[in-house]
């Protein structure tokens, strides 16, 4: 049986799962083997958000780029 390739879910999504999870642990009140799944399921979603903010990263980087292909420099402004 082939195994369907998960679609990544948004970040925010996996982020706030990571964070339920985090605080899961943190109580420790789960069987030791539900605490080893979930810090399981926790690493993973770790490297997935770490994935995603280096693809935003480079993305970026490739928007700042002057004319000549060279990084620049622009300081951030929040808009109102």
């Amino acid at each position: 049986m082939e195994k369907k390739e998960e679609k990544a879910k948004p970040f925010e999504v996996s982020l706030k799962e990571l964070e339920k999870i985090v605080a899961d642990l943190e109580r420790g009140e789960n069987p030791l083997e539900t605490q080893l799944k979930h810090f399981e399921k926790g690493v993973a979603l770790s490297r997935e958000c770490i994935s995603q903010l280096e693809a935003v990263e480079k993305r970026v980087e490739v928007l700042m780029r002057d004319s000549e292909n060279q990084l620049k420099s622009v300081p951030f402004t929040e808009t109102p």
